[in-house]
């Protein structure tokens, strides 16, 4: 599989700077909302089954298109749970 450079520019990097996830300030209820967000299980089924091709370096090109596009999924579902995370512990402790 190729490597992906990563130069501040692809899109969940942009994204990450405009959410600052430090900051929190969502609601109780956007943050809890963003926190029930999950993959379905087809498509973890999916990443598990390309992941497992990674792992024996057996992708195709679609497929390592396909990873990649999993992993910023991941990425920026990650980045949306962290800023709900923080939102929650601002709005608990008020500051």
């Amino acid at each position: 599989m190729s490597a992906v450079v990563i130069d501040g520019s692809d899109e969940v990097l942009i994204l990450s700077r405009a959410v600052d996830a430090e900051r929190g300030g969502w609601s109780v209820e956007t943050a809890r909302g963003i926190l029930s967000i999950s993959l379905s299980e087809e498509d973890r089924m999916r990443s598990d089954e390309l992941a497992a091709k990674a792992r024996d370096g057996s992708l195709t090109v679609a497929e390592e298109i396909e990873i990649e596009n999993y992993r910023r999924a991941g990425r920026l579902l990650e980045l949306l749970k962290s800023k709900a995370r923080a939102s929650l512990r601002r709005n608990e402790t008020g500051k």
